[in-house]
């Protein structure tokens, strides 16, 4: 199973803007520059989040993206069908392993497959991986200011 770009630079974008902006706003140069985006390709991004009501785009010189609510309520899930939208994964295409009700098995699999997923993915906020990568990155300049 893959998703796309989009979905994998929103995530990142989401997480930097955690870690980064508190309540400033942070320009799309700035964030396309730090993921290696071209601007517009990272502006058709955000709108999405935008539009999904994650973040908050403010114009002007001092404008940009900031996240509209608490991280913590911001989870993986959210971000993903802000981009990918909420269709199934799966669909049974073919009669094999239809049942004589015309229950094809093999999406039931899939369908519990993707709950499980699912639920993973929202039960992970942004700000859990925000926390993990600030708490690398203080004791990688611990270890590194202690030798």
């Amino acid at each position: 199973m893959k998703y796309s770009k989009a979905t994998n630079y929103a995530l990142h974008t989401m997480v930097y803007l955690t870690i980064s902006a508190g309540n400033q706003a942070v320009g799309v140069d700035q964030l396309a520059k730090v993921q290696h985006l071209s601007p517009t390709y990272l502006s058709k991004i955000l709108t999405k989040l935008v539009k999904a009501g994650l973040i908050e785009s403010t114009p002007g010189v001092k404008g940009g993206y900031r996240i509209t609510k608490h991280s913590t309520d911001i989870t993986f899930l959210d971000v993903i069908y802000a981009i990918e939208g909420k269709t199934s994964l799966f669909s049974c295409s073919l009669e094999h392993g239809e049942t004589e009700n015309g229950e094809c098995l093999i999406e039931n699999v899939m369908i519990q497959a993707e709950k499980k997923m699912t639920e993973e993915l929202a039960d992970t906020s942004i700000l859990d991986i925000a926390k993990q990568i600030e708490s690398r990155k203080f004791e990688e300049n611990n270890c590194t200011h202690s030798t």
